[in-house]
Parts: structure tokens; sequence; C-alpha cells
């Protein structure tokens, strides 16, 4: 064998090894604790239109505002972006001065329109929006990127269990170029690779974390991200080089992000400190 030979099967090997890595899950499907929600009072200020074929929720900072400015991507959890709750989160980011986009990649559907109803499992009926979501999300994002980041890159946010459901889709954004930053809150369907293949100029918050820098948000005890695979999403991004923010709440739940009780003091400020936290790490790593 030419020593050639020898070097491509090594590489061969290597990239086998990398790619059964990569497949390694790190959260955990779906559960209950995705579908528990209270839903909060409020007036939403944004409206529906439509984008790429999709319903889309459209909270302005003010006139037209987005152009050359500052967009964030909204990847809704199992409530939708049509949700009240995810509504009113959009609409506190906009009136700090940026266009949010959320696309409702479930067409009209939501766990929302379940609550109550007998022998539904959100498990099951995740699963067809997986294939779904996956091929009607990326001609929604490039729409966008037409529209708002011709000439500059774009800050998002993806929302899930809180933001569980929509966070792939901000960690494969964050591997691409043209996004500033991104923040997934307690995540859900995220694999080794996800993390791997955060860029060394990215950042991640976990609730939130960015990923182009990726900040993720979590709460100390969540299902479908337990302590020893947040402590391997971290292990990667030290590896990757990535700029990363993780925030921890004790006492906080699956879904503390979006869907918490705020009459309970402790529910209310993590996920009022989480909002908060979002701005802080999109404003850090904004571009003039």
């Amino acid at each position: 064998m030419s020593a050639q030979a020898g070097t491509d099967a090594g590489a061969s090997t290597v990239s086998t090894q990398q790619l059964e890595q990569d497949d390694v899950p790190l959260t955990g499907p779906l559960g209950k604790c995705c579908t528990r929600t209270v839903p909060h009072s409020g007036v939403a200020r944004g409206t529906v239109e439509v984008i790429a074929g999709l319903a889309t929720y459209v909270a302005r900072p003010g006139g037209e505002g987005g152009k050359g400015g500052k967009v964030i991507l909204y990847f809704a959890d199992v409530f939708g972006p049509l949700y009240i709750n995810s509504k009113l989160a959009m609409d506190y980011w906009a009136a700090h001065g940026y266009l949010v986009l959320g696309v409702d990649y479930f067409e009209g559907d939501s766990a929302a329109h379940h609550r109550g109803e007998a022998g539904w499992d959100v498990d099951e009926w995740v699963v067809p929006f997986r294939t779904s979501a996956a091929r009607i999300t990326p001609p929604w994002i490039e729409a966008v990127r037409e529209a708002y980041g011709a000439c500059a890159r774009i800050p998002h946010i993806a929302s899930g269990c809180r933001y569980c459901f929509g966070g792939p889709f901000v960690l494969d954004l964050l591997a691409t170029d043209w996004v500033t930053a991104g923040a997934i809150a307690h995540p859900a369907f995220l694999d080794e690779g996800h993390f791997r293949r955060l860029k060394s100029e990215h950042g991640l918050r976990i609730p939130p974390v960015t990923g182009s820098p990726h900040r993720v948000s979590t709460a100390e005890d969540d299902f479908t991200f337990p302590s020893a695979a947040r402590r391997r999403a971290e292990d990667i991004m030290v590896e990757q080089k990535a700029t990363y923010y993780i925030q921890i709440f004790s006492g906080a739940v699956h879904g503390f992000a979006t869907r918490p009780d705020p009459s309970l003091r402790a529910e209310r400020w993590a996920k009022e400190e989480s909002a908060r936290a979002v701005l802080q790490w999109f404003g850090h790593h904004a571009r003039d």
C-alpha cells in the first residue's frame, strides 16, 4: 500500500468516526412538559403576514424597521409563533429595536389547539411536522435573507419548548456565515454534530444561546437537555473554540422561557431574565 493510499484510508476512517459521533443524540424527544403552559396576558401588537407561502408573525420596531437593520428570526416551540406567549415575546424584542419574524412551520396547527384533547400525544403529533418543517422552512429563511439580509448579517433566535422544536434551525444557521449570533432555550432534537459544526467566531447561549456566537438558556433540571448532555455540549464548543454563553436557571423547568406561570415569582424572573439576556447577547455581537 502506498503512503498516499494509507493516508486516504486513515482520513476515511476519521471521517466515518466523525459522522458517527455527529449522530450521537444530545437532547431528548418531546414530552408532557412540552405541552405545559400558562397563557400570558397582553395585547399582541404585531401582524400576521405571508412570507414564502407561510404565515409569519411580524413584530416591527416602528415604521418599516428591519431593512439594513436588526432582525431576529424566531423559531417557535410546539405552540407555534401565533400563540399569545410567543407573540408577546417577539413584541418585547421589537420594542427594543428589532424586526422579529416568527415562521409558522406548523401551518396553522399548534399544541394549543389540542389541550385537553383525549388521547392526544405530542410525540406522535410532532412526527410529520419534523419532516414538513425541514422542507418548508429553508425557502422561508432564504426569502427573509433576500429581503433583509443582503447588506447585513442577521442575528436570530430560536424558540422551542420554550424553544425546543426550533433549536435545530438555529444551530444549522449558526454553522453558516450570514447570521451574526444565535440563541436557544431548553432545546430538543439536537445531536453532537449541531454543536460540532459551530464556527469559532460564533457564539452560543443556552437559554438563550447564540450560535454564530451561540447562547444557550436552560433549566438546571431539564428532561430534554439533562446536565450530562449540557456538559458534553459545552465540551464540544470548547473543542471547536466556539464563542458561547450558557445560562442555567435553578428551580426552573423545561419551557420556562416562554410558557411559565407568571404568578410564580421565580418562574417569571427566569423568563424575563432569559429574554433580557437575548437582547444583551445580540447587542454585544451586533455588527456596525
